[in-house]
């Protein structure tokens, strides 16, 4: 199913009698989700992305603009006519029910022509707990199974109605580490398996790199960007995409345009032929760094953080936008230390170059 946002924004009232001011939640959405994709809906807490979500599914009404699905325009259909399936981020599991009769809940609503019999329901039951992997848990009660096992239960609940759409609220966010990279993979998994097309709301850049088709990444209920994970994280539009994408984050430096070169401090580091003059953002992803005792860029050594196939260089600069910048440099590069100095030099498609006063990329 195709979901179109046309112009969808969501305006709340102010927080207080005295506060007249609107908060602007979602700010003229305009983007399409294809047929049977995986969309990662991505930003910071309170940038809007589970409003859209709302949106989506029906449980909040836009100021304005549409939500289309498929031929179909859905703004005004209440949430159950939408043929959505939505997953919370506390799973919200019926705690007296066992896990069958959870995910049997919604069949049990059905009405009309699309009313089952028993063995109809039971069939689907089956047949959804085995694609998520629950087949063996069925007469548990949720008390009775992990974060992970409730987040699958809560998973099937959702897609035992056979949705159009799938809206996943923040699902993983509950889980520890480890059990959250199994959970993602496994959420991969059943979206291609099914075919639903399924948007995912997460704070985590990780999380939703390593499993949308697409991301949308919002700030202030604002669309920024869109894309292809790999090309939004190698061509971000704006300083804001560029240090909200990466593990560690990108590194950000106080910089200028001068005579054709990106400078930071004395040292030209990048060639910029044919760019004005001016004060820049230089950012740097961790793995742009190369280890050279030529290399244009001096910073203070301050330690060294060996994580096994690569080393983590923390170091100091007068123009860095921080305290310490992080450079993850191959393990078997050598590096003494005497001087208490570390010289690098820069792959260039790993920096980005961004005008001073709007935070736009400039491209070299």
């Amino acid at each position: 199913m195709k979901i179109v946002l046309e112009h969808l924004t969501k305006k709340f009232p102010g927080i207080s009698k005295k506060d007249k001011s609107e908060v602007i939640a979602v700010n003229d959405f305009n983007f399409e989700i294809p047929d049977g994709k995986l969309i990662g809906l991505l930003g910071p807490s309170g940038c809007g992305k589970s409003t859209a979500l709302n949106l989506i599914c029906g449980l909040e009404k836009p100021t304005n603009g549409r939500i289309i699905f498929g031929d179909l325009d859905v703004t005004g259909l209440p949430p159950e006519n939408r043929g959505v399936g939505l997953v919370f981020q506390n799973y919200a599991l019926y705690p007296h029910l066992t896990v069958y009769d959870n995910i049997k809940f919604p069949l049990e609503n059905l009405r009309g022509k699309d009313k089952l019999t028993k063995e109809q329901m039971d069939a689907k039951i089956q047949e959804v707990a085995k694609l998520v992997q629950i087949e063996n848990l069925l007469e548990r009660r949720p008390s009775e199974m992990s974060g992970g096992q409730q987040q699958r239960v809560a998973i099937a609940r959702a897609l035992v109605k056979r949705p159009q759409v799938l809206l996943l609220d923040e699902p993983l966010s509950n889980l520890d580490a480890r059990l959250r990279l199994q959970t993602r993979e496994e959420l991969k998994r059943i979206q291609q398996e099914t075919g639903i097309t399924t948007v995912f709301v997460t704070h985590d850049q990780e999380e939703a790199m390593s499993i949308s088709d697409t991301i949308v990444v919002m700030k202030d209920g604002v669309l920024q960007q869109m894309g292809e994970p790999q090309s939004i994280y190698d061509e971000p539009i704006n300083l804001f995409v560029a240090s909200f994408l990466g593990t560690p984050q990108i590194n950000v430096f106080d910089g200028y345009i001068k005579d054709g070169g990106v400078y930071i401090g004395e040292a030209k580091v990048l060639d910029a032929k044919g760019q004005p003059d001016g004060d820049v953002s230089v950012a740097i992803r961790p793995e742009g760094f190369v280890l050279d005792s030529n290399g244009p860029l001096e910073c203070e050594f301050v330690t060294r953080e060996v994580m096994g196939r690569d080393t983590s260089f923390v170091a100091k600069h007068d123009k860095f936008r921080g305290e310490k910048l992080r450079a993850i440099i191959p393990s078997e590069e050598i590096y003494d230390g005497k001087d208490g100095k570390v010289r690098f030099s820069l792959k260039p498609s790993k920096v980005h170059i961004f005008d001073g006063k709007t935070d736009e990329r400039i491209k070299l």
